[in-house]
């Protein structure tokens, strides 16, 4: 919370606090501090994800952050939730990639795992986070976006399925949890490995 005597008019937040130079224009400071807050889980993930690191990063005052994100649970929500959307839009390419069918669920589930070992950080963070009301009242939740895209690939690669949720949760619950164990180097990454572990339970739906 920023006090009434110290705060800036948040309507004029972002040009207050803008340094010459910078082109925000409506809007696109609020991307402008996902994407830093992105970069800076892919480098590292111990990396400050503050409010004021992330001003910082984009050139701009944190005051001029209050009007997009409230506090810092409310940024890290937008992160996680980022996380999920950009997860969803990989499955998607490696399904289309795949040609769709068996081959395209196959693709998605090991595209799942590769997110996972590859941004290791906005991974956790994505699947660490209780998304809050506010994102399923608006229909942004990325995780439903993902579970989705999930759903509606099990129902075209296994039209014969009666319960396709079951199925696609069965899938997710295999992705997710050998993804689990590659994060806490339980196993080696080894992406023929797991194309194999997946198209062993992702086969035995037939």
């Amino acid at each position: 919370m920023i006090d009434e005597d110290n705060s800036v008019n948040m309507e004029n937040a972002d040009a207050a606090a803008m340094p010459r130079g910078k082109g925000y224009h409506h809007g696109d400071l609020r991307a402008a501090v996902i994407a830093a807050g992105m970069k800076r889980l892919t480098d590292g993930g111990d990396a400050e994800l503050g409010l004021r690191a992330l001003a910082r990063d984009v050139g701009v005052s944190a005051t001029a952050l209050y009007r997009h994100f409230p506090d810092k649970e409310a940024l890290l929500d937008a992160l996680a939730d980022e996380g999920l959307r950009r997860l969803g839009a990989l499955q998607a390419q490696a399904w289309l990639k795949a040609g769709g069918g068996k081959a395209g669920f196959l693709a998605t589930g090991v595209a799942y795992v590769r997110f996972a070992h590859e941004d290791p950080a906005i991974f956790r963070l994505s699947f660490t986070r209780q998304m809050p009301e506010r994102y399923r009242e608006a229909g942004t939740d990325g995780g439903e976006t993902a579970f989705n895209l999930l759903r509606v690939g099990v129902s075209q690669a296994l039209p014969q399925l009666e319960a396709p949720d079951v199925a696609a949760l069965h899938a997710w619950s295999l992705v997710h949890g050998l993804a689990m164990l590659i994060l806490d180097r339980r196993i080696e990454w080894d992406e023929a490995r797991v194309e194999q572990v997946v198209a062993m339970t992702f086969g035995g739906f037939d």
